[in-house]
């Protein structure tokens, strides 16, 4: 499971250091477009992840993931075989809608098995494991720089794909009994977004994770020109941008722990806080340097923030589908869409909103993370205290 939704971060993370190579060979009129390889597969994704989970209910969650690895498979063909961008973004596109596939059927099959604080920690583990991929997937794509042009880093997404689909076809079995399937159909998809969005838990806890991770994307938007353009670390871009991985993955593998004896809204909570004080602090910080402050309290700043989006990945989801047990796969089609949806804008804000300094990304870190926090106090108002 981890493998599959690793698919996606590889598919992000990997394409990072050959950004300005693709706009170039595809002739990008602006700088800050090609962020749009990275958030348009973001975009996709975010659709995709609608109709997978009722699909999955449906014909079962084994064979709708091998539909989303079909689809991805002919995005990667696709963009892999272009000369034009926009053609390369249509196929990213379809990399996004077919990578929706195994990353929220694997948050099913996860439900179908287990629930509350055991699920947060199974999903947690399995993170661990995901988030481990962007520590050297910018490596992995900058040793195939070397060799060969970016159109071999679609040929390994292929080839990715085809193992984990095979791994995935032998080794786990059906979760969903044929007895608890039901039929597919746009009005069951309706009636699950109106479900969700009326339990409060739910909604409300898919809304804060849209904004505080749309921070996130705006991160993985811009990350390519603010470490080689801005501080122009060339080559050694995926080092730092890896280090910074690292500390998420240190974080789910710690919140699997911790998440058993404090609970996942405490966790939830004390994480928001402390992102949205350092990076208001940090953005004066940045303000005062002229937006350009030095490299080593950057990196301290982005470690301690995404140690802080590592407790999170796990807890939202979780708290987010604790009460959705009987329509667990519209309801992690909803809940992963929905906040998607959300974080896509937010990122593409920040990312575009990029001018060669930091404060973009601080800012955004600082003012959506309030509101993600503005958001769970909505969620929790006169709420029976948690456990």
């Amino acid at each position: 499971m981890a493998l599959m939704m690793s698919l996606t971060a590889m598919s992000i993370d990997t394409i990072l250091p050959a950004l300005a190579e693709i706009g170039r060979d595809l002739r990008v009129q602006g700088v800050n477009d090609n962020q749009l390889i990275v958030s348009l597969l973001i975009f996709g994704m975010s659709l995709g992840q609608m109709f997978y989970g009722p699909l999955s209910d449906s014909i079962g969650r084994k064979p709708t993931i091998y539909i989303g690895f079909t689809i991805y498979i002919a995005g990667c063909l696709l963009s892999l075989t272009t000369t034009l961008f926009p053609v390369m973004l249509a196929g990213r596109i379809l990399q996004g809608l077919g990578g929706a596939g195994p990353r929220i059927v694997t948050i099913a099959i996860i439900r179908d098995q287990y629930e509350g604080r055991a699920m947060a920690r199974v999903l947690s583990v399995v993170l661990s494991v995901f988030i481990f991929v962007p520590v050297i997937a910018p490596s992995i794509g900058q040793a195939i720089l070397i060799f060969a042009d970016w159109r071999a880093i679609f040929i390994v997404f292929i080839a990715l794909a085809l193992i984990a689909v095979c791994w995935f076809a032998i080794r786990q079995p059906e979760t969903l009994a044929p007895v608890r399937r039901t039929r597919f159909s746009p009005m069951r998809i309706a009636t699950g977004v109106r479900e969700v969005c009326a339990i409060r838990v739910s909604f409300g806890y898919t809304l804060a994770a849209g904004f505080i991770f749309g921070s996130f994307f705006g991160y993985l938007n811009s990350a390519q020109q603010i470490f080689q353009g801005l501080y122009g670390l060339g080559a050694r871009f995926p080092l730092f941008f890896g280090l910074i991985a690292f500390s998420i993955g240190c974080a789910l593998l710690f919140n699997a722990r911790m998440v058993m004896r404090f609970g996942m809204r405490l966790l939830t909570r004390r994480a928001l806080i402390g992102i949205s004080a350092l990076s208001s602090f940090y953005f004066i910080v940045a303000w005062a340097a002229d937006g350009r402050p030095p490299l080593w309290s950057l990196m301290g700043y982005l470690m301690v923030t995404f140690f802080g989006i590592g407790i999170l990945f796990g807890n939202m989801n979780a708290i987010a589908m604790e009460p959705l047990g009987r329509i667990a796969g519209v309801g992690a089609a909803v809940v992963g869409s929905l906040s998607t949806l959300i974080s896509v804008p937010v990122g593409i804000l920040i990312g575009q909103c990029y001018n060669e300094t930091v404060l973009p990304l601080t800012g955004g870190f600082a003012v959506f993370s309030i509101v993600s926090l503005l958001a769970i106090r909505w969620t929790e108002k006169r709420k029976p205290a948690a456990r």
